[in-house]
């Protein structure tokens, strides 16, 4: 199925065969495609790039389709090492998979200041919902290990 190029985010760069290789959802996913283009929501003058996951209900596109700067797709990513890292080093140390009094994980530089990791203590299931993050992470170990190792042959290729 082609990804939309008359909308307002433009494709430039595509993969149109994404709910092939969808983790879990492979060849069962409404995400059809991915792309990196123009974002939608450039103005004259300013044009920033953006990523976009492409969702299709069956019979048409749907409006929970995704569009990401490019800037925070990357974040996410750092954001799911560090924290598969803190799972799988760290928490298992703790009688709650996280200490309470501190749950700053980790402050990852950033420009100009750091992003702040840390456990959502503000969630009144913490408890249980840390315990059901390890499981769930743990069982797609090999799908996000796979996606892991793949982005590291690739920032190695091109030299980061």
């Amino acid at each position: 199925m082609d990804i939309p190029t008359t909308l307002r985010h433009k494709p430039v760069i595509a993969v149109e065969n994404y709910d092939a290789v969808d983790g879990r959802y492979a060849y069962n996913s409404d995400a059809k495609g991915l792309s990196i283009g123009l974002a939608q929501w450039n103005e004259r003058g300013r044009v920033e790039a953006s990523a976009k996951v492409w969702r299709h209900t069956g019979e048409k596109w749907s409006r929970q389709s995704e569009e990401l700067p490019l800037h925070r797709v990357l974040d996410l990513a750092i954001l799911l090492v560090r924290t598969r890292r803190y799972l799988s080093e760290e928490a298992y140390r703790l009688p709650k998979k996280y200490d309470p009094e501190q749950p700053v994980i980790d402050r990852i530089g950033m420009q100009g200041d750091a992003m702040t990791v840390s456990v959502c203590t503000q969630n009144p299931c913490i408890d249980g919902d840390i315990v059901l993050l390890m499981d769930a992470l743990g069982r797609d170990g090999e799908l996000i290990g796979e996606r892991l190792r793949v982005l590291a042959q690739e920032l190695e290729k091109a030299g980061v």
